[in-house]
């Protein structure tokens, strides 16, 4: 198909299609209740909680958009690939089910039930209600992502602009008449003492540095949609587009996260940013402010799934051709359906210690990716750093389980372990370990070079 495609140069209308596009396949069910629930916890302390929140929650997928532009890769496989196919198609797999249909795929049909439609249940029928939204939830999802073509015009001409004008209209309601002053608010014992490392680590939640390596094979389709074929020119404009995309993101940011802190004048502490969000709206707007939260809720959660479940289906229809693309989307569609009638609380206690063990392997290879043409991609690198990622990443796994698994004797023995490493206590213990592995790995790759200079053998790399 793509080869019909008519190359042409792009319009400044182009480049605001695309970057809404990238903006909305982002922007989704964590990305709204995450940075609430945060401003929430941090308080007082907000800012220097959304500093460290906005280099995971915005610069690492930012850089994941650039890795993939820098490697002109169509999607996570190529990321991984000079660790050897085999690795590239167990990442790939980890990565898809993990933003797809076991966590993140799922969480937008929850979080958009939750906090858009479940107020307007009874308690009695919020399962039935569950089941039945979600499996419309996800029937919309398929429709509007089956045509890959259109993708693009659906979520960036149309789904997006409305979520973004609804957004618009909550947040000058609650800022022209904020509910106390943020800094005077009250903090927890955690964000008093370590605002920056939390919200660092709460930024992991948005799933968007793995949603970025993922959602790369569907931004990049796009882009060739659009008639920019040849990779050199479609980096190019992936890049310009997802840095515009990624800033408006992060300013949203800043502002829920203040929203967050402000709410405590009027509210407690809530379960989730889910919560928060609907005693927020039904405070400045009552049951018309609950109708525009459940079409916010909904829209963006929408426009995100639709990323999700194409780009699985695009990746596992190319790796995996025995089924087609529309075999795959059903698949992860249905898959997704059934994960999401677990409920959301449960989604989030199961998914973060996944999320623990793959954003340190995640990083190490964004970081890896955007350095690899100082490296010529030689794979030694990428041996060395992550190998030395990868032990600590599982010891901040089995520490993320729900007690069941954490507080365990293999557990409490793991736990043991991993205290005598350096920044064990922040959830930060992989970082050293990588910078030792990137030591190392270069140091191999120098003398490997002055072995080819000396003897003129070739290099071990992946081209």
């Amino acid at each position: 198909m793509l080869n019909r495609v008519q190359k042409r140069n792009l319009t400044k209308r182009d480049y605001v299609t695309l970057s809404s596009m990238i903006f909305a396949l982002f922007f989704g069910a964590g990305n709204l209740i995450f940075p609430l629930h945060l401003g929430q916890l941090a308080g007082g302390h907000w800012g220097i909680a959304a500093a460290g929140f906005l280099i995971t929650a915005v610069l690492l997928p930012l850089l994941s958009v650039l890795a993939v532009c820098v490697t002109k890769s169509k999607g996570v496989y190529d990321i991984g690939k000079p660790l050897g196919a085999t690795f590239a198609v167990v990442f790939m797999v980890l990565i898809h089910f993990t933003i797809g249909p076991f966590f993140g795929t799922p969480r937008t049909a929850t979080v958009s039930f939750t906090v858009g439609m479940a107020p307007f249940f009874p308690a009695k029928y919020q399962s039935l209600a569950l089941l039945l939204s979600s499996a419309a939830f996800f029937g919309l999802a398929y429709y509007l992502s089956v045509e890959q073509s259109k993708i693009m015009a659906r979520v960036g001409k149309l789904l997006n602009p409305l979520f973004l004008l609804l957004l618009v209209a909550i947040f000058a309601v609650a800022f022209s008449s904020p509910l106390a002053h943020a800094g005077s608010t009250s903090a927890t014992a955690a964000y008093q003492t370590a605002g920056f490392t939390n919200g660092f680590l709460q930024g992991y939640n948005t799933m968007d540095a793995l949603a970025g390596l993922a959602l790369g094979v569907t931004i990049v389709t796009a882009v060739n949609f659009m008639g920019q074929t040849d990779p050199n020119k479609a980096a190019w404009v992936t890049a310009r587009a997802g840095f515009f995309s990624m800033a408006f993101e992060g300013l949203i940011y800043v502002l829920l996260i203040l929203l967050g802190a402000q709410s405590l004048g009027q509210f407690k502490l809530s379960d989730n940013g889910g919560v928060a969000f609907d005693q927020i709206v039904n405070h400045y707007m009552g049951n018309v402010g609950q109708a525009i939260l459940a079409v916010l809720i909904i829209t963006t959660c929408l426009t995100t799934a639709i990323g999700l479940v194409a780009a699985f289906a695009q990746d596992f229809h190319k790796h995996f051709g025995f089924l087609s693309y529309k075999a795959w989307l059903r698949i992860t569609c249905l898959a997704s359906f059934l994960t999401a009638n677990v409920g959301l609380n449960q989604i989030i206690a199961w998914s973060t210690p996944v999320l623990m063990f793959l954003y340190p392997l995640a990083m190490a290879l964004i970081f890896l990716s955007i350095l690899s043409p100082l490296f010529h991609k030689s794979s030694v690198v990428y041996v060395w750093v992550v190998v030395f990622t990868v032990v600590p990443a599982v010891f901040d796994m089995v520490a993320a389980f729900p007690a069941v698994v954490s507080q365990s004797t293999f557990g409490q023995a793991m736990a043991h372990v991993q205290s005598f490493l350096p920044l064990a206590s922040s959830g930060m213990d992989w970082l050293v370990p990588a910078l030792v592995g990137a030591v190392f790995g270069t140091a191999h790759y120098l003398l490997l070079q002055r072995a080819k200079t000396s003897t003129g053998m070739e290099v071990p790399m992946k081209r």
